[in-house]
């Protein structure tokens, strides 16, 4: 039993990096045609990305406690289980 959750957690991380890859790759693209554009002042350009960088990092931080929090829960969960 414990096998198939292991599994079914390990598939549902692969899936969720993936659809993140596929998220970043159009974010990216959309923003090369924004940063590369001589419209927009470069002042402009730089903020918005210091702002992007800000957001993914909170993001990616927001990820990783979720990840601890989920693996203590694990933890916890199984400590009262006699094997």
């Amino acid at each position: 039993m414990e096998e198939v959750i292991t599994r079914r957690l390990a598939m549902q991380n692969a899936l969720f990096i993936i659809i993140g890859l596929g998220v970043l790759a159009v974010i990216g693209w959309v923003a090369r045609g924004f940063f590369f554009t001589p419209l927009v002042a470069l002042w402009i350009r730089v903020v918005v990305g210091v702002v992007a960088v800000a957001f993914v990092a909170l993001v990616g931080i927001a990820i990783r406690d979720r990840i601890r929090q989920s693996k203590s829960e694990e933890e916890q969960r199984l400590k009262g289980v006699k094997r």
